[in-house]
């Protein structure tokens, strides 16, 4: 059986500041684009089946570095919006709210406009492993996508709810691998690159 590789995409200059980068569609920063380079080789080594990449263009152009072909672009794979917190950083927000917020545990309700909630997300990401499930008889499965749906996807993906993302931190340039254990979905790689 197959295997899910998540990789996130390569650096943008949000994703260095640590602003939330929801549905704004930077490029990556040259140092996004050689993270992407360097995941060449491992991606090589894998016979994949599917390529399914989110819509917005630092995940497509993370593919294209990393030699991926993309067989779909899926905008199930596209980042949480942060509503009203996009392009904001955590301790903006917290500053804001006066007390420590994250996403996590506090989503974006608070925002002057809300996002979309962790178990939209969560939903958005059930479809994406159904579509993918179906495919790893055959071979693995890439996953070209964002840091928190990935998290989020890792969290479906163990049977965990969404919050759970929170325990997979997910570098800019890094991916991770989905496997089975005994018939069970466990992480087999995490934070590679």
């Amino acid at each position: 059986m197959g295997e899910l590789v998540v990789l996130r995409h390569g650096q943008t200059e949000w994703s260095r500041t640590g602003q939330h980068t929801g549905t704004t569609d930077l490029p990556l920063l040259p140092e996004g684009e050689d993270q992407a380079r360097t995941l060449r080789a491992a991606m090589a080594e894998r016979r994949f089946v599917e390529v399914r990449v989110s819509p917005l263009q630092r995940a497509q152009r993370t593919a294209e570095l990393a030699g991926l072909t993309a067989t779909d672009v899926d905008p199930d794979l596209v980042e949480l919006d942060y509503g009203g917190y996009e392009g904001r950083t955590t301790a903006e927000i917290s500053d804001e709210l006066g007390r420590a917020w994250s996403i996590w545990q506090d989503g974006t309700a608070d925002a002057d406009e809300p996002g979309e909630s962790l178990a939209d997300v969560g939903a958005r990401v059930d479809r994406v492993l159904a579509r993918a499930r179906d495919r790893l008889d055959d071979g693995d499965v890439a996953l070209v996508a964002h840091g928190h749906v990935l998290r989020v996807l890792t969290a479906r993906w163990l049977g965990l709810a969404p919050e759970a993302g929170a325990l997979f931190a997910l570098p800019a340039g890094r991916y991770g691998v989905l496997g089975h254990e005994h018939g069970r979905p466990v992480l087999t790689g995490w934070a590679l690159g």
